[in-house]
């Protein structure tokens, strides 16, 4: 007695439809992930190289220490607090928001202080700000 034999039918595997799922999780998965980076820099301020040199007698000076107490034209405040800073600059300024700011910081004056000075002359109204640099050593 002869059987015939069945065909055999190829088996495939259409890998298409994984791919695009295994896509879209990855996809999900890269804008639902936050990224936080926290590093800590050690950051020398900036060298201006050429610029013009800013005489106005007339102006605020705002200078930072390295611990990040303010003076202001040469006064020392009390504490190291926003408010205390803004009540001195208005005191000096006397209503004009039209004076040059100039903000000289020490290399290792905290990032924030300087950062509070600028915001606290910008809530004033002060458009003329300046921060002081030092020319870079020769070398």
């Amino acid at each position: 007695m002869r059987f015939h034999r069945r065909q055999r039918e190829e088996v495939n595997v259409n890998l298409t439809p994984l791919i695009d799922v295994v896509f879209l999780l990855l996809i999900f998965f890269m804008v639902s992930t936050t990224f936080t980076r926290e590093t800590h820099l050690e950051v020398d301020l900036p060298e201006a190289a050429a610029g013009e040199a800013v005489s106005d007698s007339q102006g605020i000076d705002i200078l930072i220490t390295a611990d990040g107490h303010y003076r202001v034209n040469g006064q020392s405040l009390v504490n190291t607090q926003a408010n205390t800073l803004r009540r001195a600059i208005k005191e000096l300024a006397g209503g004009k928001s039209d004076l040059p700011v100039m903000i000289t910081a020490d290399a290792s004056t905290p990032h924030q202080s300087v950062v509070t000075a600028m915001d606290v002359a910008g809530q004033l109204g002060f458009s003329k700000l300046s921060i002081t640099t030092r020319e870079p050593e020769a070398r």
